[in-house]
């Protein structure tokens, strides 16, 4: 599994603080995991939840590599179960913007 993660800055959403690091690029490793249809603790079966396992590793790394002038060039990630896969991309991890609800918002405010 290989995961490029983006050293700058990525905002969150609008109604958040902060940063994260994002992924910007994958091979090995299925960006997205799909857990819709199976069973949470109490028995009740997930009917939205797709994880960004690739962003979330990207900002796990971060934690260890630093922002600032810590000088770590890389972080090695033990013990996640991944799906693999040999026909991705980190594009999967895009929301088309008829999907997504702030960029959808902005285009019906330039009217």
């Amino acid at each position: 599994m290989h995961l490029c993660h983006n050293n700058l800055r990525h905002s969150r959403p609008p109604v958040k603080d902060g940063e994260i690091n994002v992924a910007i690029g994958v091979a090995g490793i299925k960006p997205i995991r799909d857990r819709r249809g199976e069973k949470d603790l109490f028995g009740y079966t997930l009917r939205i939840k797709q994880t960004a396992v690739a962003d979330e590793l990207a900002s796990a790394a971060e934690l260890v590599i630093g922002q600032a002038n810590e000088g770590i060039p890389a972080a090695i990630i033990r013990g996640y179960k991944y799906q693999t896969s040999e026909n991705t991309s980190a594009k999967e991890l895009t929301r088309p913007k008829e999907a997504d609800l702030f960029r959808k918002a902005e285009t019906n405010n330039e009217h």
